[in-house]
């Protein structure tokens, strides 16, 4: 994934105002001991997808329309994971074919089998670094706790790649890359971590197929190679090799899956750093962190995350109550539970049940009474004229079963839509309830999924 939500003046405006001198040195500075490892686990930066330091960023003028549209795919899809009918797959199958070099996988034709949706990447990702290969090389990487199965592009991209920052990986240039077969276990775990079947090429190659709500994609070859951060080395790591990636994934290499399944970065990693990960999404004006394994447990709330036999990948908590200026909305307890409540990496706006949200559109408009009203924007219908900076909003307290809060300032309640608009950064559902990544900036947020429970500590980018 603070203007987490891709707060285009802010980014444009920091763009501007500094020479670029200046930011290579504000940048150099912010990722300085970057990544590394020591008794607490394994420290990675991240970057806002807009930050000027980001190693892939997102256009800066990429209208902030398009970023709602895009977040509103992925709860559309989100949601849609959770019901009880499936959906249709996609009639987008994909077929890769070139002729092949004698013994390479590389050009062999996959078999052609229809996407099922699952949860869009949208455009409020966050980026961080992973090294792939032996030698290793450097990729930026999306976050996504919404998913389960890290990829990137790879050479020789049979059919189609997007625009990457930096060269694709050739894992014909490592000596530790090998082609996983489709006998292996990990093959037939594809389509828990995809939420699509795995395919056979025609050297016996396992083929992956990752495809998701906005239509974007990714698809290629089941591979198996050394992971790194910084010093720190892990062999034997699963991702998929992609051959055909299309969509809106910036200029990332590819995705890094945060998601509970076999396959995710955190599942494969856990032997060695333990089954834990926290994080703190920052401004684009300035960087946060990733850290996989141990953490300062003194520091936190927490919640318990809940149970669901609706998807058992995804994060779910269970909101208790919500407060505008310490006073309680007025909706029935029973309200806040309606709905299943996931918490995501990747969904800018915090999606609330439709009795809740009206509650606390009507709260927050009503002590911003001095504030001008504006149009609404999108799926935004809580707007006022002027930047969020320079009004006052009131604080909003999101409190979760087991006594976890959050305490969220103006920054975590409105979202700059334009030079001349804020608008409040929450909107209605009456399907799946998401805690946003607006709403978690800042904060340091923790999920211990060995002990099942979720925390949360502010000021987590200091």
């Amino acid at each position: 994934m603070e203007l987490l939500p891709l707060l285009l003046a802010g980014s444009l405006l920091f763009t501007v105002a500094a020479p670029a001198r200046d930011i290579t040195s504000v940048c150099a500075s912010q990722i300085r001991d970057f990544p590394h490892r020591n008794s607490s686990g394994l420290h990675l930066i991240l970057h806002h997808p807009q930050s000027p330091c980001s190693p892939a960023p997102l256009p800066s003028d990429l209208p902030f329309s398009t970023i709602l549209s895009h977040d509103d795919a992925r709860a559309a899809h989100l949601a849609s994971r959770l019901a009880t009918s499936n959906d249709a797959p996609l009639r987008r199958p994909t077929s890769l074919r070139k002729k092949a070099a004698a013994g390479d996988h590389f050009g062999d034709s996959l078999a052609t089998v229809p996407l099922s949706p699952g949860a869009s990447i949208g455009v409020g990702n966050y980026i961080t670094q992973l090294g792939l290969g032996t030698p290793a090389t450097s990729y930026a990487m999306v976050i996504d706790t919404g998913s389960s199965l890290t990829w990137l592009q790879c050479s020789p991209c049979v059919v189609s790649c997007h625009r990457q920052a930096g060269p694709l990986f050739d894992p014909r240039a490592s000596s530790t890359y090998a082609a996983v077969p489709c006998s292996a276990s990990q093959c037939d775990e594809l389509e828990a971590a995809t939420l699509n079947p795995s395919a056979c090429s025609v050297s016996n190659v396992c083929v992956y197929q990752a495809s998701y709500g906005d239509s974007s994609f990714s698809v290629g070859y089941l591979s198996r190679d050394t992971v790194s951060f910084g010093s720190s080395r892990f062999p034997g790591f699963y991702y998929g090799c992609g051959q055909d990636n299309e969509g809106l994934f910036g200029r990332s290499a590819g995705l890094i899956g945060l998601a509970r399944n076999k396959l995710s970065l955190l599942s494969q990693l856990a032997p060695s750093l333990g089954y834990s990960f926290s994080y703190c999404l920052p401004t684009s004006a300035s960087t946060g962190h990733l850290t996989i394994g141990s953490y300062n447990p003194g520091q936190y709330s927490y919640t318990p995350m809940a149970s669901s036999s609706l998807d058992a990948s995804l994060y779910f908590v269970t909101l208790s109550g919500m407060s505008v200026g310490g006073s309680p909305l007025a909706v029935s307890p029973s309200e806040y539970s309606s709905l299943p409540t996931i918490i995501d990496s990747g969904t800018v706006i915090t999606r609330l049940p439709t009795s809740v949200y009206s509650a606390l559109s009507e709260a927050v408009a009503a002590a911003m009474g001095g504030a001008a009203r504006a149009p609404a924007f999108s799926i935004l219908d809580t707007c006022f004229e002027g930047q969020a900076s320079r009004l006052r909003a009131p604080a909003v307290g999101m409190a979760f079963a087991g006594g976890a809060a959050l305490k969220l300032p103006t920054r975590n309640v409105l979202i700059d839509v334009d030079d001349s608009t804020t608008c409040l950064a929450f909107a209605p559902t009456d399907s799946t309830a998401i805690v946003g990544n607006t709403q978690q900036q800042t904060f340091s947020v923790v999920y211990d999924v060995a002990r099942s429970r979720i925390g949360f500590a502010a000021g987590g980018c200091s």
